[in-house]
């Protein structure tokens, strides 16, 4: 999943992509390096963020979805949202999957999903954006992740989505510390027990920084490792800024673990 941000500031690539155009060019490349699809995001979620009107979100992803789902007809494209009013917009000119870092907190979500009879992720964020890094604690991560992924999967199977249509994410850096990332993603064979593909989300983010002594745009390798790690535990996507490399990356353990 090749990450496009319409954002002027986030954490990575905040204002690079801002303008439709430049958005779309950065789309059609990644594809053509090996993205199998496209995630687009008009509001921040790093650490400290505010949060943007919805008006705001729509004028920044709706052209920019409707452009991508007209020149690549072939390749999914994903809004990165927790409201449902642009959801329901950003599907409307053609987006495929919603990609919820609240798993569906917005009370119109699961519908509005259902409706559209789209695909879903489902992510596990601790707090809020703006607070969550603060103080984070958990008695144990891995298992407490998994109940609350487990509970949202049956709340949005509840209201009419089927499980063929979603998608968890353990939500790497979101209400996290750099030992329960790495304790996560240690385990992580334990979510494939929720019986739906599992999404990891790591490119270039601080608990590779913390690790590797690298600044954001110097995370490739730190990256490369989380991807390989996860292609060979069976993850289903990563979610990645270096489209690229990280198709390389995964070709290579791909290879490795089907001689298994």
């Amino acid at each position: 999943m090749g990450i496009v941000n319409v954002t002027p500031d986030s954490f990575s690539d905040g204002g690079s992509y801002a303008s439709v155009d430049d958005a779309v060019k950065h789309g059609i490349q990644m594809v053509s390096d090996g993205a199998d699809l496209l995630d687009v995001g008009g509001e921040s979620t790093r650490p400290g963020s505010d949060p943007v009107s919805a008006d705001e979100e729509l004028a920044r992803v709706v052209p920019v979805i409707q452009r991508l789902t007209h020149e690549l007809p072939d390749t999914p494209v994903s809004v990165d949202t927790r409201k449902a009013e642009v959801a329901r917009s950003a599907m409307e000119v053609g987006a495929a999957i919603v990609n919820d870092i609240t798993a569906g907190a917005d009370p119109d979500m699961f519908q509005t999903v259902r409706q559209a009879q789209a695909g879903m992720v489902l992510m596990h964020m601790k707090g809020e954006p703006k607070t969550m890094q603060e103080d984070p604690t958990y008695y144990d991560v891995v298992a407490e992740v998994r109940g609350s992924l487990g509970e949202r999967v049956e709340e949005a199977v509840a209201a009419g989505i089927g499980m063929d249509q979603l998608c968890i994410d353990p939500g790497l850096g979101f209400g996290k510390t750099l030992e329960h990332n790495l304790a996560i993603l240690h385990d992580i064979d334990a979510l494939h027990h929720l019986e739906v593909p599992v999404l990891v989300g790591p490119s270039r983010k601080r608990f590779i920084g913390a690790l590797t002594d690298a600044e954001v745009d110097d995370r490739l390798e730190g990256t490369a490792g989380v991807v390989a790690w996860c292609a060979a535990r069976g993850v289903d996507i990563v979610r990645v800024h270096d489209v690229k490399e990280m198709v390389r990356v995964v070709r290579v353990v791909d290879a490795i673990t089907r001689r298994a």
